[in-house]
């Protein structure tokens, strides 16, 4: 395919690699990573293959939401270094082809934020409007509050003011009112900081509350997201905003813009990653499978991104609460393991029982779903959880480099225990030598991804494959064809599909050596292995495989 056309839309085939620099490499022997351990592995992400990294909140922070209670948009957490520090970073990876986001936590500050402190100084403050402020408590709608476990409303009471302050998520973080026209012009400014900096976009957290949350009421909320587009794109013509909007499919396609495009670049896929897991769950396709068929199709150069994990808890809050126990019971069976009665505080690989099968499986499902795969750090390497820490502290926890854990030269604040997943048996080092390890699984996925472009541009469709355990689904674009089969049971199955369109071509394997040969009628069988998966490319058989989209590329 044509790179030319592609680098300017680069999210659409990314490979995102979100990390927190705090728990990923420690730099100067204090026991916390920073920026100069980050950039120490810039290699490292350059030769796993991952395009764009994505950076949790970095700013100076009292530390009481790990970092997404922000006290300075402007600076770095002393403890992970300086805007010198970071300045480095940013040209290493630059210089080794990484794009770098990072988290746009702007819905709210911490209660410690000078903005805030002057905002509550009285009700006459000139940052007053800066946030939203009631006489009294209005009604509560439990079903709004995001902790359950921390907060029993999301009104607090300042008390020199006499006033309730609005914090949709905990006390210490009081929301941004962005129906303020300062206050939007204070977030543009802030993009406007980091993007001269090298950032090529942002990580928008938590977008409904940031535009619903206001008050008065915007008349139309998702123009402040179109401005914040716009204002992007001035700066900096391919920069991207990448949204955590959690609601069902009919109420997402807003937050892209409608058929336009304009406001969320990417959105993530909330509703395929839960449906996901009760196919894992189940052993059975058609959870996924039903995702998939309702996906809507994101407006032209939006994309969505998709992912199996990520740095909160797995949250579950779209599937039925019978579907939910369902995916405790095989996921998530005590208490200890969930969290807000909506999620799972686990990794991956333990989830799936350190079943590297299974695992290799669920991450091959993952980058051949269509969209822009988002990886959590760690999860190249099946990287465990810490059930000992606090809430979803459980999965943030330090980098295993080396069998001794490599965090650094010194010991990392929050250590991961000895045990099945701790850095003895799991860790960077020891998977790089071994060919059979997840590491050199993930590497080759991660190739695979970005030479197929029809799992990212194509059209995807559901086949029938004759088996309920067997998800099938076909990619196209302008002529080319990838064929991705996946076995979620543990016993070998036949997938039996019809491929239209395709009789007389050959399907060679992307992941092992092979070919099967589509005859007249378009009918193959295609033998899986205990939760196998295959990779087919279709082509002509004068064609060699890795030119079959070729014609994509002259049809621009």
């Amino acid at each position: 395919m044509r790179l030319t056309y592609t680098s300017d839309l680069w999210w659409k085939n990314a490979v995102i690699y979100c990390l927190d620099v705090e728990t990923f490499k420690d730099g100067n022997g204090d026991g916390v990573g920073d920026f100069r351990g980050l950039t120490q592995e810039i290699d490292y992400l350059a030769g796993l293959g991952v395009t764009c990294l994505w950076l949790m909140p970095f700013f100076p922070t009292p530390g009481k939401d790990d970092g997404y209670d922000v006290t300075d948009f402007y600076s770095v957490d002393p403890r992970l270094g300086t805007l010198g520090d970071f300045v480095e970073f940013m040209r290493t990876a630059h210089d080794r082809g990484l794009r770098v986001i990072a988290d746009l936590v702007v819905n709210h500050t911490s209660d410690q934020h000078p903005w805030f402190q002057e905002a509550r100084s009285s009700k006459e403050s000139p940052l007053r409007d800066w946030y939203v402020w009631s006489d009294v408590p209005e009604p509560d709608d439990r079903s709004q509050i995001v902790f359950p476990d921390k907060e029993d409303s999301v009104w607090e009471l300042d008390e020199k003011t006499g006033q309730y302050y609005l914090h949709s998520f905990y006390r210490h973080q009081p929301d941004l009112n962005v129906a303020n026209p300062a206050v939007r012009d204070e977030i543009a400014r802030v993009l406007g900081f980091w993007m001269e900096l090298g950032l090529s976009g942002f990580r928008v957290d938590a977008v409904p509350y940031l535009i619903e949350n206001v008050d008065p009421k915007l008349a139309d909320p998702h123009d402040f997201l179109a401005d914040l587009r716009a204002f992007m794109t001035r700066r900096k013509g391919d920069s991207v905003l990448l949204g955590e909007v959690n609601v069902p499919y009919e109420e997402l396609v807003t937050y892209f813009g409608e058929g336009l495009g304009d406001q969320v670049t990417m959105c993530f896929d909330f509703i395929g990653m839960q449906r996901a897991w009760l196919s894992l769950a189940r052993g059975e396709a058609e959870p996924l499978a039903s995702a998939l068929r309702e996906r809507p199709r994101p407006p032209k150069d939006c994309q969505w991104a998709t992912f199996l994990r990520n740095h909160d808890e797995l949250t579950l809050d779209k599937l039925t609460e019978e579907e939910r126990q369902e995916v405790f019971q095989a996921f998530g069976p005590e208490k200890d393991m969930q969290v807000f009665g909506r999620g799972l505080r686990r990794r991956l690989p333990p989830m799936l029982g350190g079943d590297l099968r299974r695992i290799k499986m669920a991450y091959s499902l993952l980058f051949s779903l269509p969209g822009t795969p988002v990886l959590f750090y760690g999860e190249e390497i099946g990287l465990g959880e810490d059930l000992e820490a606090e809430g979803r502290m459980a999965v943030r926890v330090p980098m295993q480099w080396s069998p001794d854990g490599g965090f650094g030269r010194g010991e990392p604040e929050r250590a991961m225990p000895d045990g099945p997943f701790g850095p003895r048996r799991v860790n960077v080092a020891d998977q790089k030598r071994d060919n059979a390890s997840l590491l050199r699984w993930i590497q080759l996925l991660i190739e695979r991804y970005r030479e197929c472009p029809e799992l990212a541009w194509g059209s995807c469709t559901v086949l029938d494959a004759g088996h309920p355990a067997v998800l099938a689904h076909r990619c196209d674009v302008d002529g080319a064809t990838v064929v991705i089969v996946h076995n979620l049971s543990d016993t070998a199955q036949e997938a039996g599909l019809t491929l239209d369109g395709l009789d007389g071509c050959l399907l060679t394997d992307l992941l092992a050596d092979g070919t099967t040969e589509v005859p007249d009628g378009g009918r193959v069988s295609l033998p899986l292995g205990p939760h196998g998966c295959r990779w087919l490319r279709a082509s002509a058989p004068e064609v060699p495989p890795e030119d079959a989209s070729a014609k994509w590329e002259h049809s621009r």
